[in-house]
C-alpha cells in the first residue's frame, strides 16, 4: 500500500534525520572505519534514490524498510565492484562476496540489536583521542546525527569552510591511527564519553532552537539526542552515569515544555507566557529522578547546573515565583566550568530579572570574545529586549533587524517580524 498524498521531500527529510546514522554506523563495520565516508556515500545514494522512485510510485508502506533494502544492496554492489581496488579492513565485508554468505550476512548486521551496537561504536571511533577535540564534535554530528556543514558550522559559531577542513582532518586522523570500531573499557572511556555527551547535547540544541527549516522546534532531533543518550546510559562498560543522567534529566525537563513552548500558528511562546498546565508533569518528574541520581555522586559537570537551572523553571508554580535569584548562582557556578560567550550572554538574561536591564546590558558589553556572538541571532534579540525595556526603542528595532537577517529558520523570522510590527506601532 503507498501514499501518495505524503509530501516526498519531507518524508526522506524524516528518515534521512531519524535512520541516517544508524545505516552509516553499519556500513562502516561493514566497509572498516578507514572507509566512513564510502558508507555516507551509500547512505546519501539511497536517499536519493527514495526522493526519485517515490515521486513516482508514492511513498511505500514501510518506508524505512524500503531504505535498508536498497542501502543493503547498493552496499553488495560496492563491494563486489570495487573489492580488487579498494582496502576493506572490516571481516564483515568478506562474507558479502559469496552468494552463500551474502542474505545470512545482511540478515545479521541489520538486526535492531547489531544496529544500536554499531551507533555507540560508531561515536566512540569519532570521539577518539588522536581525532582533535573539535573535530571530534564536528564529525560525529555529521556521520551519526546527519547533520550539514550549515548546521554544524552555527553550532560552533564558526564557517563552513573550517567545518569542512575538521572533517577532512578527522578522517586523516582515524585513517593514520587505524582506529578499531569498538567501544572502550578501562581508562579510555571517560574521556571520550565527554566528548559524546557535547555531541549529544548539541544535537538536543539544534532541535530546541531549529537553525533552518520551517518549524520552531525540530521534534526528530530532540528524540534522538534522548535515544542516543538512554543508550549510552544502558551500556555495561560505562559504570559512572552521573553526567549523562543530568544530560537526561536536562533534556526530559526542556521536552517537558514543548506542548506550550508553540502558539497554535507554531510561533515560539517565551517562558513567561507558557500554559504550565499544559507541562508534562510525568517528564517533569523523570527528570527529577534522573537528576537525584545524578547529584548522587561526588562530581558537579556543565549537565548538572543546566539540569537543576531547568528544574527551577519546571518546579516554579508560576514565573513570578521562579528562583531568579537561585538561576543567577548556578550561573555564576557554570560560567567558571564554561565561560563561553553564549553562557555570559544566558547568564546576562537572568541578571536583567535579579537587578535590571541596564545592568544585563553591561554584563553583555563586558563579555569575552563578543566577537564570536556576531553571527548569534539571540545576541541580538536579547539585547534588543533589554533596550526596549528601557524605551531604547530606535535601538530595539535596529538590532531587531539586525537578527532578521541572521535566522534561516521562517518561524524565528515570523517571531522577529513580529516584534518589529508591534514596535513600529508604537
Amino acid at each position: 500500500m503507498q501514499e501518495e498524498s505524503r509530501n516526498i521531500p519531507e518524508e526522506v527529510d524524516h528518515l534521512y534525520r531519524r535512520e541516517y546514522g544508524k545505516l552509516v554506523a553499519v556500513l562502516t563495520k561493514t566497509f572498516g572505519v578507514n572507509n566512513i565516508e564510502l558508507a555516507e556515500d551509500v547512505v546519501q545514494e539511497a536517499m536519493l534514490e527514495a526522493l526519485r522512485q517515490w515521486a513516482y510510485t508514492g511513498v511505500p508502506e514501510n518506508a524505512m524498510g524500503w531504505i535498508y533494502k536498497v542501502a543493503k544492496y547498493k552496499a553488495v554492489n560496492l563491494v563486489n565492484r570495487e573489492k580488487y581496488k579498494r582496502a576493506y579492513t572490516s571481516k564483515v565485508v568478506h562474507h558479502l562476496q559469496s552468494e552463500w554468505t551474502l542474505e545470512p550476512a545482511l540478515d545479521h548486521i541489520f538486526t535492531d540489536r547489531e544496529i544500536a551496537d554499531d551507533q555507540l561504536r560508531m561515536m566512540f571511533t569519532c570521539c577518539h583521542p588522536s581525532v582533535s577535540k573539535d573535530s571530534q564534535v564536528a564529525l560525529t554530528l555529521k556521520t551519526l546525527c546527519g547533520f550539514s556543514i550549515p548546521e554544524i558550522a552555527k553550532a560552533f559559531l564558526t564557517t563552513n569552510e573550517n567545518i569542512n577542513k575538521r572533517l577532512v582532518r578527522a578522517r586523516k586522523s582515524i585513517q593514520a591511527a587505524n582506529i578499531p570500531f569498538e567501544v572502550p573499557t578501562g581508562k579510555d572511556l571517560e574521556p571520550r564519553l565527554a566528548s559524546i555527551m557535547e555531541v549529544i547535547y548539541l544535537l538536543f540544541n539544534e532541535g530546541y532552537h531549529a537553525s533552518s527549516g520551517q518549524e520552531a522546534i525540530r521534534y526528530e532531533l530532540c528524540e534522538e539526542a534522548i535515544r542516543l543518550a538512554e543508550m549510552v546510559a544502558s551500556n555495561p562498560n560505562i559504570v559512572n552515569t552521573s553526567q549523562i543522567s543530568a544530560l537526561l534529566a536536562l533534556m526530559s525537563f526542556n521536552v517537558s515544555r514543548f506542548a506550550s513552548r508553540t502558539d497554535t500558528f507554531g510561533n515560539l511562546v517565551d517562558l513567561e507566557h507558557q500554559d504550565r498546565d499544559k507541562w508534562d508533569q510525568a517528564l517533569i518528574q523523570k527528570g527529577l529522578r534522573y537528576l537525584s541520581f545524578a547529584a548522587q555522586h561526588d562530581q558537579v559537570s556543565l549537565y548538572h547546573i543546566l539540569a537543576t537551572i531547568s528544574a527551577h523553571h519546571c518546579t516554579a508554580k508560576d514565573f513570578g515565583s521562579t528562583n531568579w535569584e537561585g538561576i543567577l548562582s548556578l550561573y555564576d557556578n557554570l560560567v567558571l566550568l564554561d565561560d563561553s560567550p553564549i553562557v555570559q550572554l544566558n547568564r546576562a538574561v537572568v541578571l536583567a530579572k535579579t537587578a535590571n536591564a541596564r545592568e544585563a546590558l553591561m554584563a553583555i558589553e563586558g563579555i569575552n570574545d563578543i566577537t564570536a556572538l556576531q553571527s548569534y541571532m539571540p545576541y541580538y534579540t536579547v539585547r534588543a529586549e533589554l533596550h526596549f525595556q528601557i524605551g531604547e526603542v530606535k535601538k530595539a528595532s535596529e538590532l531587531l533587524k539586525k537578527a532578521l537577517g541572521l535566522s534561516p529558520n521562517k518561524k524565528a523570522k515570523s517571531d522577529i517580524l513580529d516584534k518589529l510590527k508591534k514596535i513600529d506601532d508604537l
